[in-house]
């Protein structure tokens, strides 16, 4: 193997050392200040991307993409995409984030079932708002097997399911052993990938729709990770204040 290969694989290692062995504030939004960092980088990011499709700048891109991922298609295919893309239905979300945060409650982590709430209802009211707004349509390059209704942009499935598993996936890796940290990461990454795919495969999405949503689901997601831990640091110093 040669020089340049060892390096990589040596980050490579150092990085997957770093995630099973740093504290839950390392991760995701290490330092509230680096959080709000990567949510002001995903918050204009989401607005370049915005003004480019208002501009129709992105529509041989968008295009391109779906045509390619067209290649992919096969009957097993179709129904693997079909079921991943129900992980990320609005319906199923809801029902997962009841199951979630009545557990939490039972657990009486009070202030994660609130946060759970607010995020998935703050996410779904942003993207309903953000349809409204763009009023983009949906593409229609070949006829689609599932149904769809509304605005295109950006994708709900994409930004919902990034902000309620990504909260999901962040209290897990905060609560559980920290062994298992790497791989609560790497599933729940790939979760929420498959999910965005999953849109184009099924033609549902334009590819700018999935990384708008992605966007600014990052940005609700990192504002709730943050408060919450604002939160608990501020209930640990009147704790603290009262045992003086």
């Amino acid at each position: 193997m040669s020089e340049g290969n060892n390096k990589q694989f040596s980050w490579l290692r150092r990085g997957w050392i770093w995630m099973e062995h740093s504290q839950p504030a390392s991760l995701l939004t290490t330092l509230p200040v680096l959080g709000l960092g990567f949510a002001a980088l995903a918050l204009w990011g989401f607005g370049y991307l915005a003004s480019e499709v208002v501009e129709h700048e992105t529509q041989a891109f968008d295009t391109k993409v779906l045509y390619a991922i067209r290649q992919m298609h096969t009957h097993n295919l179709d129904m693997l995409m079909t079921g991943i893309t129900f992980l990320g239905e609005s319906s199923f979300l809801i029902v997962i984030s009841i199951g979630i945060g009545t557990y939490l409650l039972w657990k009486r982590q009070i202030a994660e079932s609130i946060a759970l709430a607010i995020a998935a209802i703050g996410a779904a009211g942003l993207n309903y708002l953000l349809k409204i707004v763009f009023a983009r349509q949906r593409p229609e390059l070949w006829q689609r097997i599932i149904d769809v209704n509304f605005y295109s942009f950006p994708s709900g499935h994409a930004t919902l399911s990034l902000v309620i598993y990504g909260l999901v996936g962040y209290l897990l890796i905060t609560y559980l052993r920290k062994s298992w940290r790497v791989y609560i990461i790497s599933l729940t990454l790939l979760l929420i990938l498959a999910i965005g795919f999953s849109r184009l495969y099924l033609g549902v999405h334009w590819p700018t729709d999935v990384i708008a949503g992605y966007a600014s689901g990052s940005v609700w997601l990192i504002v709730c990770i943050v408060t919450l831990r604002k939160y608990h640091a501020l209930t640990q110093e009147t704790i603290l204040r009262k045992t003086e």
